[in-house]
């Protein structure tokens, strides 16, 4: 089946809409999505527009439902099957079908498009068009790039931010949220063209729309950032300020506006930790431990839970990680869940976390944790299961090292203690 047209998604989770209801604002969601917007989260502003809800009354649309489910009618197998080959030819992109006469017109008004871009009233709609022109068309990004577009966006977005900021109408930053969505076109693949994204005036905007921006210009400006840690060989964020986008990647996990997000989130944020020579001490400064142990607490789904035990290893490896990680009181019960639960890289990663905070640099209070939440019995638990040698070597160590102030504990099962003295 096709990709479901734009009009068909969810401005939140950016996926097709079930059941589309519509807000005081005239933007029409997934019921769930908006649902969980408001009320889970206690937001009362339309997630696409930022504008205040003047109610929190849906509005089923049955119009749209009806028409995303003739939608999916025709994309199923018994009505595809039968489509005529003048409806298929209708379809194809326009480019495509394109003489080179008119590509060369295409570019022509792409670059005049350009070079008016800066000064017209109307930047909305000229970067609406100049997004249709290069979606999908590899010949005009290319043009585009050229053509010096990334830093006229660029320029335009800071523009923008500073007219918006400055108390502006709000078109001012629907324009920065229109020109991430050019540059989320662009493949960002070549050192040049990171580099000019990479500059503070693109940069800047960047983030606000990663903390205030709409669901959409969240998952845009997701995009460039992506774009930019896949395409890097060394510490790309050696040029901007580590702790913007450390914030604007914690603030998207903590709101969870969309699976989606929070994975990216999670990956650049796992780039960021390892490539920056001041990523984890600056990370831990800004709330790192504390929002990846809540997210841990909740986390379903075994890729998201191996990739924050991994962060956490990572930040925990700094005595001010070690440190933030024992003054949360989930944060040993959130680890242990984990163990013989998840997937075996899981265990072994949170057997490393728990190595770090209670034989690196023990704390007592995180020694009583691992009592009581059960983590002491889980370690004991995976010496009878198979499982790496290095990994049991840690288990091993830390029974040996401190299984001294367990056995002190009443709540501690006598089979256990017995076993402890055994270790040593």
């Amino acid at each position: 089946m096709d990709e479901p047209p734009h009009l068909f998604l969810c401005p939140i989770s950016m996926e097709l809409m079930d059941d589309p209801v519509t807000v005081s604002t005239g933007v029409t969601y997934d019921r769930r999505s908006i649902e969980q917007w408001v009320f889970r989260y206690g937001r009362a502003t339309c997630p696409a527009t930022m504008q205040a809800l003047a109610n929190l009354d849906l509005t089923p649309n049955h119009t749209l439902k009806r028409v995303i489910d003739s939608w999916l009618d025709r994309g199923s197998p018994s009505t595809s099957a039968s489509s005529s080959p003048s409806t298929s030819s209708l379809s194809s992109p326009a480019h495509e079908l394109a003489t080179p006469l008119s590509r060369m017109l295409e570019a022509e008004r792409l670059r005049s498009a350009l070079a008016d871009l800066e000064e017209t009233p109307f930047k909305v709609t000229a970067l609406k068009n100049m997004r249709r022109r290069m979606a999908s068309d590899v010949g005009m990004q290319c043009e585009f790039m050229s053509s010096g577009g990334i830093q006229v966006v660029a320029r335009v977005m800071a523009q923008a931010l500073a007219e918006s900021s400055a108390g502006g109408d709000f078109s001012a930053f629907t324009a920065c949220e229109e020109a991430a969505a050019v540059l989320a076109l662009l493949p960002l693949a070549d050192a040049a063209s990171v580099g000019f994204v990479l500059a503070q005036e693109c940069m800047r905007p960047v983030m606000a729309l990663l903390q205030r921006g709409s669901a959409e210009a969240r998952l845009h400006a997701m995009d460039i950032v992506t774009k930019i840690s896949n395409a890097s060989t060394g510490d790309w964020t050696a040029g901007v300020e580590v702790d913007d986008v450390l914030k604007s990647l914690l603030e998207l996990l903590s709101d969870e506006v969309s699976t989606r997000l929070s994975s990216r989130a999670l990956d650049v944020l796992l780039d960021v930790v390892e490539r920056s020579r001041n990523g984890p001490a600056k990370a831990v400064e800004v709330g790192a431990v504390h929002v990846l142990v809540e997210l841990l607490a909740d986390a379903d789904d075994s890729r998201d839970a191996e990739r924050i035990l991994l962060l956490l290893k990572r930040l925990c490896k700094c005595p001010e990680g070690r440190l933030a990680f024992a003054e949360h009181d989930l944060s040993v019960a959130a680890v242990a869940k984990t163990m013989l639960r998840v997937s075996e890289l899981a265990t072994q990663l949170a057997v490393k976390v728990l190595w770090l905070v209670s034989v690196v640099a023990p704390s007592e209070k995180v020694l009583e944790d691992m009592v009581l939440t059960g983590a002491v019995a889980k370690l004991l638990g995976l010496l009878h299961v198979e499982s790496p040698p290095a990994t049991k070597q840690k288990t091993v160590r830390m029974m040996r090292i401190n299984g001294g102030f367990w056995r002190q504990y009443p709540c501690f099962p006598t089979d256990l203690r017995d076993y402890l003295r055994l270790l040593n």
